[in-house]
């Protein structure tokens, strides 16, 4: 019997195109695949004759737990197949990911870890904003944007307008994370930006103010992200340099 391995994989923001070439191969390679639920199923299982399950989580909704995925991919190592775990964005990146590398080491599972796009810069670049721009923004932070302590902890660490903010899995709290913001000192007219669905067919973009974006209603059920800074900017000045369908047929920043 051959040995198994375990290989935890990023699948990028959303578009299957944006797969790393070593990503495509662990896929088409593979005897089992457990993806995510931002994940496109229907690349996946295009891209192997393995046996494919969705195993993702998503706030609200009933998902696998942990615990079972965890036994999924032990099982199927230990009985020599090569599995991937397919997650979106990048595996290390509020993905889970360690924890499940750290459940199959214990295990005595070979684990390879096969990096991606991850969601957090890709979202924002894809329509127009970088998050760090010379002279705009030297830095930048991602949080996890679930409201409690340690989203308090982290918000109060960063000094007001100093870089660029850029917030996971928070659009449900975005009203709630705003009205911290502007108490922690952020200017109310700060640029703001919603990317949602970023990559698919579900894109929707909205740029405001700070101070705008707790009435903001993205599309429901489409994730997103939500960005503060003033590289947003940046957008503005990409969109502005569109001035002939020739230009637009090449740049596709600064729709919404």
């Amino acid at each position: 019997m051959r040995s198994g391995l375990v290989s935890l994989v990023g699948a990028g923001p959303g578009d299957p195109d944006l797969w790393t070439v070593r990503a495509r191969r662990r896929v088409e390679e593979a005897d089992l695949v457990l993806y995510d639920a931002l994940v496109d199923a229907e690349a996946v299982r295009a891209a192997t004759r393995g046996q494919c399950f969705c195993v993702g989580k998503r706030a609200g909704r009933a998902s696998v737990k942990q615990d079972t995925i965890n036994r999924l991919m032990i099982r199927a190592a230990r009985q020599g197949k090569r599995v991937v775990r397919l997650k979106g964005g990048d595996p290390f990146v509020f993905g889970r990911g360690a924890e499940e590398a750290l459940a199959l080491s214990m295990a005595g599972i070979p684990v390879e870890v096969v990096p991606g796009v991850t969601t957090a810069v890709a979202a924002p670049e894809l329509v127009g904003i970088p998050v760090t721009h010379r002279g705009v923004a030297s830095g930048f932070l991602v949080i996890a944007g679930q409201t409690g302590d340690s989203l308090e902890t982290s918000l109060s660490a960063v000094r007001p307008n100093s870089v660029t903010l850029v917030v996971m899995m928070g659009l449900a709290g975005r009203g709630e994370i705003a009205a911290r913001l502007l108490a922690d000192g952020w200017a109310s007219d700060m640029p703001a930006a919603i990317a949602c669905g970023v990559s698919t067919r579900d894109e929707w973009t909205w740029t405001g103010r700070l101070a705008d974006v707790g009435s903001v209603e993205p599309p429901e059920g489409v994730p997103g992200v939500l960005v503060v800074g003033e590289v947003i900017r940046v957008r503005d000045a990409l969109a502005a340099a569109v001035v002939s369908p020739e230009a637009e047929d090449k740049v596709n920043y600064g729709r919404s």
